[in-house]
């Protein structure tokens, strides 16, 4: 689902005009962004929960030059999905051969 079907299924649920839908979208995820950017997780009950993890520093390879690389420790986004949700799609969706 891409992030114009989701502002189409709000208008259609809720009656809004689409581009009130689109900024109500555009203001979440910014929001979102801009609380993990300063370091704060989100959490979202029955949904999950956005956070900031910390991978530690690290040896890399770049097999082109063949030579070991310092990669530094460094913050990225996650998520975890609720324990609700997450049992949802485990019942409800079928597994893909």
């Amino acid at each position: 689902m891409t992030k114009a079907e989701i502002v189409s299924k709000i208008c259609e649920k809720l009656g809004v005009e689409k581009s009130d839908a689109h900024e109500i979208v555009n203001m979440f995820m910014s929001e979102i962004k801009d609380s993990l950017e300063t370091g704060q997780n989100v959490y979202l009950r029955g949904f999950g929960s956005f956070v900031v993890k910390t991978r530690k520093a690290k040896k890399g390879r770049n097999i082109s030059k063949n030579i070991t690389i310092d990669i530094p420790a460094h913050n990225i986004p996650s998520f975890k999905p609720a324990k609700v949700f997450l049992n949802m799609v485990k019942n409800k969706v079928k597994i893909i051969k």
